[in-house]
Parts: structure tokens; C-alpha cells; sequence
């Protein structure tokens, strides 16, 4: 198909060009003000995320959470939750791409398929510190312009008899409009 055939079309419009997915596991390290003795529940709550098109391969997304653990300390008998904000950056490889993009200028969706949840929460470091594993999954797509080829039915053709448009209508007067007519309407004076 050359782009001046006969048959073809093109059509330059707005279209998903790429699409990625990408699922992440990180541990994040928190030192609360007292030695923990047990962990008591742990949630990852205010999760906000921007994305942006990183390069023609690629979708970067930064974002952040609170990550809020409750635990026990001084042999169990007070408890405490300590919150640290944890920032993130993602990049999210476009697994399918349009390669007839027609401008750089492109707009990235970007939908969590997986919140950011807490996987495991335990006591490390002598019981010093305490580590929390978070996964999180995104999806992105990119949009931008394209060129689309669209064939043109050879058998179709533009003829007056097929269509409903005003010059395939039938206009003919009947004889009682045209007794009707007064020919010397022109020449009368009021």
C-alpha cells in the first residue's frame, strides 16, 4: 500500500499509542522512638501518584504514601503507632508501541491496579527498627496522535438515486398546483 493509493484512506486522529503494567514489591525501613516488642497491625493509607511519559519506552510515576504501624514496647504493656510518609518512583516499561506516532506531545493515563497494601511487617536489627514489604501495581497508557489506513469500498460510489439528499427528490408539480398559479402576478398593482 503506497500512501497516495486510490483505495486507501488516512486518517490522522487521537489513539492508545503504548500501554505498560508494572508491579512492585519495596521494603521500607521505619525507626520508631521505642523498642518494639511485637507488631500490632501496620497500614499504608494517603496514597498519591503522578505519571509522566519518561522517554519513547517508558512511563515514570512518583508518588507517596503514609505508612502507619502499630506496635507494643516496653514488654508489652504500652502501645504506640508510629507514621513516616514514604515516596516512590516506578518506571513502567511500554510493552506496546505505536510506531507511527506523529508528535512527542502525549497525554499518560495512569490507574493503580494494586493499592499500595502491606505484605509483611516485622522487627529487625535487634529490635531496633522495624521493616514493612509494600507491593503496588499500575497500569498506564499513553495517548497521542496516529495515522490510521482505512480502505475505501471500490463498489461504493456516489450516485444520486441512492441517497436521500435534496437533488434526489422528486420536485414535479401536480395540476392542481399549477391551477393554482396566477400568471399575472407580476403585473398586478396593489
Amino acid at each position: 500500500m503506497t500512501f497516495l493509493d486510490k483505495d486507501y484512506r488516512q486518517i490522522i486522529t487521537k489513539a492508545v499509542i503504548g500501554k505498560g503494567r508494572k508491579f512492585t514489591q519495596d521494603s521500607h525501613s521505619i525507626t520508631p522512638s521505642h523498642r518494639p516488642s511485637s507488631i500490632l497491625g501496620c497500614w499504608v493509607i494517603n496514597h498519591l501518584y503522578n505519571a509522566k511519559q519518561k522517554s519513547e519506552d517508558t512511563v515514570e510515576i512518583t508518588g507517596s504514601y503514609d505508612i502507619n504501624v502499630w506496635y507494643s514496647y516496653n514488654d508489652n504493656t504500652k502501645t504506640e503507632v508510629v507514621t513516616e510518609r514514604v515516596t516512590y518512583t516506578d518506571i513502567i516499561p511500554l510493552s506496546i508501541k505505536d510506531e507511527n506516532m506523529l508528535s512527542d506531545e502525549c497525554d499518560v493515563l495512569a490507574k493503580v491496579v494494586q493499592q499500595p497494601n502491606c505484605l509483611e511487617c516485622k522487627i529487625t536489627n535487634k529490635g531496633h527498627k522495624i521493616v514493612v514489604e509494600v507491593e503496588r501495581e499500575f497500569v498506564v497508557q499513553v495517548i497521542g496522535e496516529t495515522k490510521l489506513f482505512v480502505k475505501v469500498d471500490p463498489k461504493w460510489s456516489y450516485d444520486h438515486d441512492d441517497h436521500d439528499d435534496d437533488d434526489s427528490w422528486d420536485y414535479k408539480v401536480t395540476d392542481d398546483e399549477l391551477e393554482s398559479v396566477k400568471p399575472d402576478f407580476l403585473n398586478k398593482k396593489d
